[in-house]
C-alpha cells in the first residue's frame, strides 16, 4: 500500500489507515480477540497508519492497540494519539455517558495547557506501551480556542523540536476551527471527521485549498458520516454523525446508492474513494472494529471507481460539481 508524507514532516502514512475509536468500544462492545484481531488484519492488508485517543473507551483502545502492535517492528508503522483530554480516575460504577460500551471508571477532563499535553502525552504512552508516537494531535477544541492556541499548540511545537513527536496538528469534527490552526499556525496535519464526504462537501470551498496551499496534510476520517454510507443499502437505524439519521439524509444516500450501483460500484467503496480523492488528503483513516470488516474495507480501497461515477452523481444534483480529484 502506498504511504503519503505528512506535509513538511519525515512522518509517512499508509493511504488508509486503522481508526481506533471502535475498538474503544464506540456504541456497542467488542471482546479483546476481536479487537486484536482487527489490528492483525489491518497489518496484513498492508495498513501501516494507526489512530487512536484517549477519549476512545476511556483509555481502552490505547490499551488494546498498543498491546495488538507489540510484536510489530516499531519503525515500520506510524502511530498518533491525541491531547487536550485529562483521564481522571473516579468511584463512579455506571456506564460511560459519552457514546462508548465501558464503565465509567474515569472522568474525561478537558485541559489544553501546555502541562495538560505534555500529562496526557505520558498516559497514553504507558498505556499503549511504546516510548514515542509519530503523531500528536489537540482533540475536539471547538470550545477551546484561546488555550489550545496559546498553551497547547506551543507544547507541541517544542515537542516536535525536541523530536519527541514527529508530526504535531489538529483533530476535529468541523473544518472553520481547523481553518485557522492551518493558517494562523505552523501545524503538519489536521484530521477532518465527517466533512469531506459523499454526503458533505463544505470544507472544499476554502479549507482544503488552504491546505494545499500551506502543504498541511489531511487525514479524512468519518468518511461514512457515522455509517449510512457504510453499507450498499443504508440502514433505517444508521447514525449520520453520531446521530440517528433523519429522513431526508437517508433518502440521499440511498439516491447516492442507485447510482453507484448503476456504475457497478458499491457505496462504501464510492465513499472510500471519494475522501481519498482529494490531493490534500494524505490517508483515510477508517474505523473497524473486526478482521472481516478490515478485510472489506481494504478491498473496497483497492478497487478503483470510474471517473464517470462523480459526473453522474453530479448530474444527479447529489455531488457538487467540478470537484478537484
Amino acid at each position: 500500500m502506498r504511504s503519503v508524507r505528512l506535509g513538511r514532516s519525515r512522518v509517512p502514512v499508509s493511504a488508509l489507515g486503522f481508526g481506533g475509536a471502535v475498538i474503544g468500544n464506540l456504541y456497542r462492545a467488542v471482546d479483546d480477540d476481536t479487537a486484536a484481531g482487527a489490528v492483525d488484519a489491518a497489518w496484513d492488508a498492508g495498513i501501516r497508519y494507526f489512530d487512536t485517543a484517549p477519549h476512545y473507551g476511556l483509555g481502552l483502545a490505547e490499551r488494546r492497540l498498543g498491546r495488538a502492535l507489540a510484536c510489530r517492528p516499531r519503525d515500520e508503522y506510524a502511530l498518533s494519539t491525541k491531547v487536550g483530554r485529562i483521564l481522571v480516575p473516579c468511584e463512579t460504577t455506571g456506564p460511560d455517558d459519552a457514546g462508548f460500551e465501558v464503565p465509567a471508571d474515569h472522568v474525561r477532563q478537558w485541559d489544553f495547557s501546555a502541562d495538560g499535553v505534555r500529562r496526557s502525552l505520558e498516559s497514553s504512552l504507558d498505556r499503549l506501551g511504546v516510548d514515542r508516537v509519530d503523531v500528536l494531535l489537540l482533540h475536539d477544541p471547538d470550545d477551546h480556542w484561546e488555550q489550545a492556541v496559546s498553551e497547547a499548540y506551543p507544547a507541541l511545537h517544542e515537542l516536535r523540536d525536541q523530536g519527541v513527536v514527529g508530526a504535531i496538528g489538529v483533530g476535529m469534527n468541523q473544518w472553520r476551527l481547523l481553518e485557522r490552526f492551518v493558517t494562523e499556525t505552523d501545524v503538519d496535519v489536521v484530521m477532518l471527521a465527517g466533512r469531506w464526504t459523499l454526503l458533505e462537501q463544505s470544507a472544499v470551498d476554502t479549507f482544503l485549498p488552504a491546505c494545499l496551499r500551506l502543504r498541511v496534510s489531511v487525514l479524512a476520517a468519518g468518511v461514512f458520516n457515522g455509517g449510512l454510507l457504510a453499507t450498499d443499502d443504508p440502514d433505517p437505524a444508521a447514525m449520520y454523525d453520531y446521530e440517528p439519521a433523519s429522513a431526508e439524509i437517508r433518502s440521499r444516500a440511498g439516491r447516492i446508492a442507485e447510482v453507484c450501483a448503476a456504475r457497478g460500484v458499491r457505496l462504501p467503496q464510492a465513499a472510500i474513494a471519494f475522501a481519498g480523492g482529494h490531493p490534500a488528503v494524505a490517508s483515510v483513516v477508517l474505523g473497524m472494529r473486526s478482521a472481516d470488516e478490515v478485510r472489506r474495507n481494504a478491498e473496497l480501497f483497492e478497487r478503483p471507481v470510474p471517473d464517470a461515477l462523480w459526473t453522474d452523481l453530479a448530474d444527479a444534483g447529489l455531488l457538487r460539481p467540478g470537484l478537484p480529484r
